[in-house]
């Protein structure tokens, strides 16, 4: 495996991702923005099926959530209020993919994105 992820002493221990990944890998791997395409309007399913397509693009890599150093996800009018459904999405891609990994991740609010239906974004950089 070329990424080792870390919680530093002193840094809060989050259950969903890590703070650090450190790579050792030679080839990186970016991924575009990945999004819900069944035209469910549920937030938590459309990050399921957004992390599930993350999960995809990186198979066609030859690579896996555990290769993953950073995730962004970019949510329409976040709210603290959504944190329990975005987790919930989340658990339900990694019951359906049997990946586990948790890499650094960042979470950004926006006010739209391409379309109107499109309520998540997941981006994702990994290195093998």
């Amino acid at each position: 495996m070329a990424v080792t992820l870390i919680n530093p002493a002193g840094l809060p221990e989050i259950d969903v991702y890590h703070h650090v990944a450190v790579a050792t890998g030679t080839k990186s791997i970016h991924l575009a923005g990945q999004v819900d395409w069944s035209g469910d309007p549920d937030f938590a399913k459309q990050v399921e099926n957004a992390y599930v397509n993350v999960h995809t693009a990186l198979k066609a890599a030859n690579a896996s959530f555990k290769d993953l150093v950073h995730v962004r996800v970019y949510a329409v009018d976040w709210t603290q209020d959504l944190m329990p459904e975005l987790l919930k999405g989340i658990e339900n891609a990694m019951t359906r993919t049997g990946e586990t990994a948790k890499p650094p991740a960042t979470l950004i609010g926006v006010a739209a994105l391409d379309i109107p239906e499109h309520l998540v974004e997941v981006e994702a950089t990994a290195v093998i």
